[in-house]
């Protein structure tokens, strides 16, 4: 009998890095002939789902990026936006969608898995039984709760979420037709607790284009270090640090990857700005130059051989390149400074910590620099505990098994 819906899968995403993600299912989903997708994006606009899935509604920009429990101002600043009254609307949209698909695909965090499962249920006395269930949690891993005591999961209660999964995304998770993990650890952790859980590889290294151009000319020979500021509020706060830095660096030629207009850039005192052109801009400080690149973020960190990051899965793809990272704490809303310790955790030796002061950053970096065998054991690090692409492939081809 032929369903009175399209075979069209709807994919619920809650966060930048996760719209990716699902807007690269989606492509591969198309490649594998299984028909159209629908987005439901919980947090900003799903901007990454152009041209790929139908994005559906309600859309909700929020002040914390997607990040409402990174600290109380953010929760502050998502609650004055709308954020409980949106939510809301979203949970029914959710379920009216539920009726005019085929699978519903989760990426995301527990909140996004309970938003997929109100569209797996579909909506009262819509036909057929509940629709298959997938989840992709590209956040949580048995490495952000290693060596942790009871009294520092207190001390990130406001995270405790994502350092762990807790009973309630298991209960929701063993619903799940199955659920694909960023890590091995992880799939095996969710296994022993009656989840059907699976790695497929890296969720991260998956969305990492191409080099998007060759850097060769605008280079000059130096080791490359690629300065990654993040593109939420964090940069304002962390690309004049970064510049400070890479000032005391002249060993090395710092690359900065911005995904913005120029006119968007932070105030950097000292430093003179020249566009070359709408991609390329140099910045200079006495003899200190620093290149900055619009669309060029991959192409920089294949060419890298350090990065300065305060960002999320930036810092992850550099890792997973083999490309240690050295962080440092913003006062947010993403970067903060507990969430700079849970991304320490999952990368191991692949990210060095230290205070917000471009002199122990500098420091830290040369340190890493010179010193071969810590250089090398950072970069191992970064490749373990990442893994290699594939994933997204693996997980379409599996959506269309019966």
């Amino acid at each position: 009998m032929t369903p009175p819906f399209p075979p069209a899968t709807l994919i619920v995403s809650n966060g930048h890095a996760e719209d990716l993600i699902g807007a690269a299912l989606a492509r591969e989903l198309q490649r594998a002939g299984h028909g159209p997708a629908l987005a439901l994006p919980l947090v900003a606009r799903g901007r990454a789902y152009e041209g790929v899935a139908a994005v559906q509604g309600p859309l909700l920009e929020l002040p914390s990026g997607g990040f409402p429990f990174g600290s109380a101002g953010n929760l502050r600043a998502d609650l004055r936006a709308g954020l409980l009254t949106t939510s809301l609307r979203q949970w029914r949209a959710a379920r009216r969608l539920g009726a005019h698909v085929t699978r519903v695909v989760v990426v995301g965090d527990t909140y996004a898995l309970f938003v997929g499962t109100l569209a797996a249920r579909r909506v009262p006395g819509a036909p057929g039984p509940r629709l298959p269930l997938t989840h992709l949690q590209p956040l949580v891993s048995t490495h952000y709760a290693q060596g942790m005591t009871p009294l520092a999961h207190l001390q990130e209660l406001n995270a405790l979420g994502a350092n762990l999964f807790m009973p309630w995304e298991v209960a929701l998770a063993r619903r799940a037709r199955r659920v694909y993990t960023r890590d091995a650890a992880s799939a095996t952790h969710l296994a022993r607790r009656g989840v059907n859980a699976a790695y497929r590889g890296s969720f991260a290294m998956d969305v990492l284009p191409a080099p998007e151009r060759d850097l060769t000319p605008l280079l000059d020979g130096r080791p490359v270090l690629a300065l990654l500021p993040g593109q939420r509020g964090d940069a304002a706060f962390s690309l004049p640090l970064m510049l400070s830095a890479a000032a005391d660096l002249d060993e090395m030629q710092a690359v900065a990857a911005y995904p913005n207009a120029w006119t968007t850039l932070p105030p950097l005192p000292g430093w003179q700005a020249t566009p070359a052109d709408e991609h390329t801009l140099w910045l200079r400080r006495g003899a200190a130059r620093v290149l900055v690149l619009r669309g060029a973020f991959s192409a920089v960190l294949h060419r890298a051989v350090l990065a300065l990051g305060t960002a999320g899965t930036a810092s992850e793809q550099a890792a997973g390149l083999g490309v240690p990272v050295i962080g440092f704490p913003t006062p947010g809303p993403q970067y903060v400074a507990g969430f700079a310790r849970r991304q320490a955790r999952l990368l191991g030796r692949a990210l060095t910590l230290t205070p917000a002061d471009p002199a122990a950053t500098a420091a830290a970096a040369r340190a890493l620099l010179t010193d071969p065998g810590r250089l090398a054991q950072a970069q191992q690090d970064g490749r373990r505990r990442i893994g290699s692409p594939g994933a997204l492939q693996a997980i379409a081809e599996e959506l269309g098994q019966p």
